[in-house]
């Protein structure tokens, strides 16, 4: 896996990692728009926010020509039992080594009740059919968030 910031305007960095449904590469991917989001952690009040949001939104996604992938550091056992309990139709990424959330820059200095912390800062990347990073968001507030990123997919 190639080092450095992912750049609009450039290919989005390569990688594969074990999903919920089996093994998973950008490279399959390619050919349509992937909207790849980074979450904290599975079964979080924000986290489950988000992962409803995009799924109530997955329809909508789908008819613009989209995929959905979610990213954490939790397990693939987690991220099942998430997926299944809110009936999320698109698969979890599990990144336990924090490899991929580290190739896209999405690990930051977190604070919780005065202890700092490494963790993924929530971030959404809209990849287009040929790889190539159309915009980011970092620094998520989830409220509107799946909505906006439906609108830059529609954009395309």
């Amino acid at each position: 896996m190639a080092r450095g910031k992912p750049e609009t305007g450039r290919k989005a960095p390569a990688f594969h990692l074990e999903s919920t449904a089996g093994d998973w590469s950008l490279a399959a991917a390619l050919g349509a728009p992937l909207v790849l989001y980074f979450y904290p952690r599975d079964n979080t009040p924000g986290c489950t926010t988000e992962g409803r949001a995009f799924a109530a939104n997955h329809a909508k996604f789908r008819a613009a020509g989209a995929t959905i992938v979610g990213v954490s550091p939790d397990s693939i056992e987690s991220h099942r039992k998430f997926r299944q309990k809110f009936d999320f139709p698109f698969e979890l990424l599990s990144d336990p080594e924090r490899r991929v959330c580290e190739l896209y820059d999405v690990i930051r200095e977190k604070s919780l009740y005065g202890r700092k912390f490494l963790g993924v800062e929530r971030s959404t990347f809209l990849i287009d059919a040929r790889g190539v990073l159309r915009q980011e968001w970092r620094k998520v507030k989830v409220d509107g968030h799946a909505e906006a990123v439906l609108a830059a997919v529609k954009a395309l």
